[in-house]
């Protein structure tokens, strides 16, 4: 899902998380000949973020912001959206599809852990959107996807990471990859031990898809992960009940068991001019969703006619989460220098 406020309207009118089925897609039958060509995670083309190739508009965000000691892998939500789109997934080397990920994803979302830790961010063959509706629910093109993020995270362990701890941070599509992720390398392993967070952000998570893993409850635990949802207050999504209920809820301004927040506790909101908005938004908790005030921002009248916030779960708390991942990232290095 795109995730900036620019381009909100046209988003909601051309696909909601909440409507699946209510778009037409053109499509093909899935084809091995018609496979974009892999990544190779061994060049440094096949990555949209390392840290030795900033691009400019994360650097427009961020500034000269000093990275703190944690290794950041971030997977970025589906941005394949045209419904006349007839690819089952994103060719890496088309430069719409790598400005796209890097003038929104990029900037507006991974930018919000840049000062807790360098960033990793890898291109992938994500799945064109359509795969979430039936009748297109190809399998071979949600494990092309997957398989990518497999091979860039092996990597990105091997000789990328360098013993430092992990925060895995990811949106939508992402974030169902970084479950996957956390499923096969982290749930009940030692590297459970490294992890400072996981940030599964825009997607269900449910208490019991992982063995060991849980939910994190307070701002400064660790070894965990966070999810929400984001939806307009008093507003239930028409496919609550597949998509969301029973989801995990966590509260991204105060980071607790908290049902909501005061709109003085929020941090801020990372808006289209590139400013910080802070005190813009109160939250309320109920089954998976996270309820949300409109936003006080500038031309705020066009959001007060939007129901899902999909596509800001992020943006509507850049500042909170910047700061949360810093505390855990502090809390782990105190915990791990006790033992």
């Amino acid at each position: 899902m795109t995730i900036t406020f620019t381009n909100a309207c046209s988003v909601i009118k051309n696909y909601s998380l909440n409507s699946f089925t209510s778009s037409k897609y053109k499509s093909i039958p899935f084809s091995e000949e018609n496979i974009p060509a892999p990544p190779d995670y061994s060049l440094d083309n096949s990555w949209a973020v390392l840290p030795s190739k900033y691009p400019k508009p994360l650097i427009e965000i961020i500034g000269n912001t000093k990275p703190d000691s944690a290794a950041v892998f971030y997977i970025y939500p589906t941005l394949l959206l045209d419904p006349e789109d007839i690819s089952w997934n994103s060719d890496i080397y088309k430069k719409q599809i790598r400005d796209d990920v890097i003038n929104k994803a990029v900037k507006y979302q991974a930018s919000a852990w840049a000062s807790a830790g360098e960033l990793y961010v890898p291109f992938y063959r994500q799945a064109h959107i359509r795969i979430f509706t039936s009748p297109y629910n190809e399998s071979r093109a949600w494990e092309l996807a997957y398989s990518d993020l497999k091979k860039s995270f092996e990597y990105f362990l091997k000789y990328h990471r360098k013993n430092r701890p992990i925060i895995i941070a990811s949106h939508s599509q992402g974030a169902i990859h970084a479950k996957r992720l956390l499923q096969e390398y982290f749930d009940g392993t030692d590297l459970q031990n490294e992890l400072v967070a996981a940030y599964l952000i825009g997607t269900q998570i449910k208490i019991n898809d992982f063995k060991n893993l849980k939910p994190l409850e307070s701002k400064e635990e660790t070894g965990g992960y966070v999810s929400w949802n984001t939806y307009k207050k008093n507003r239930y999504p028409k496919k609550y009940n597949q998509w969301f209920k029973g989801g995990v809820v966590t509260n991204p301004i105060n980071w607790n068991s908290d049902q909501s927040s005061d709109i003085s506790e929020h941090l801020g909101i990372l808006y289209i001019d590139d400013k910080i908005y802070p005190k813009s938004v109160k939250v309320y908790k109920t089954d998976g969703i996270l309820w949300t005030s409109v936003p006080k921002v500038p031309n705020r009248i066009l959001l007060n006619f939007i129901k899902s916030y999909h596509y800001a779960d992020i943006n509507l708390f850049w500042a909170d989460i910047k700061k949360n991942s810093k505390d855990r990232l502090n809390a782990w290095f105190k915990n791990n220098n006790n033992h």
